[in-house]
Order: C-alpha cells, then structure tokens, then sequence
C-alpha cells in the first residue's frame, strides 16, 4: 500500500510559476513509476506528466511540454512538478499517482495508487 499527499497549489497570476510536491509513504517508493494527471471543472481527467523509477524517461502531454517539469528524489520519497509560464487553463485539480509498473505511462489505468489532489488556480 502506498499513500500519496499532494501540496503546493494554490492561486497564482498567468505567467507564474508554482512547484507541486507529491509525498510518498508506505512501501519502496523507488520501484513506481509516478505521473501527474489534472482535472477541470466539467472535464475528464487529463495526463500531464510522468516520470520513470530511476528518473531516467520522462512524458510530458503536449500542453505543458516546455512548460512544466517533472523530477523525482527517491530519497525523500517524493515527486514533484515545476510548473512555469502558467495559463488560465492550467486550472485544475492536480493528482499524482503511482505506477507499480515502474516506468510511468500517459493513461490514467495504468496507476495503481492516487493521491487526494491539490487545486491550482490561475488568474488572467
């Protein structure tokens, strides 16, 4: 069992940045694969990046390619999101989840742990 505790949202200006933090307990936090995924008001929820076990791959959805930045430290059991250059439509909710697979993935079913979420919002 692992669980997943997201923070750092918040509201921001466009053209801020923010950086999201996803902490990890329970079982070797190493050996998954971690995503972000986001969901809007009246949306499905979205991929947003993903970044393999050894940090060596990571995917990034078109519309934050450039943008945001996806790391992880394994020692600290914790994955986090760089999120710059922000946009009103980056308003979300914003999840993370981790992949037993190990190796990260763009589809949300591929995740076996999620985390609560975190609102960001961002103002024009």
């Amino acid at each position: 069992q692992v669980q997943l505790v997201e923070s750092g949202g918040g509201l921001v200006q466009a053209g801020g940045s923010l950086r999201l933090s996803c902490a990890a307990s329970g079982r070797t936090f190493s050996i998954y694969g971690m995503g972000w995924f986001r969901q809007a008001p009246g949306k499905e929820r979205e991929f947003v990046a993903a970044i393999s076990r050894s940090g060596g791959s990571t995917y990034y959805a078109d519309s934050v390619k450039g943008r945001f930045t996806i790391s992880r430290d394994n020692a600290k059991k914790t994955v986090y999101l760089q999120m710059n250059s922000l946009k009103p439509e980056d308003t979300a909710v914003y999840y993370c989840a981790a992949d037993l697979d190990g190796s990260g993935s763009y589809y949300s079913g591929r995740y076996d742990y999620w985390g609560q979420g975190t609102q960001v919002t961002v103002s024009s």
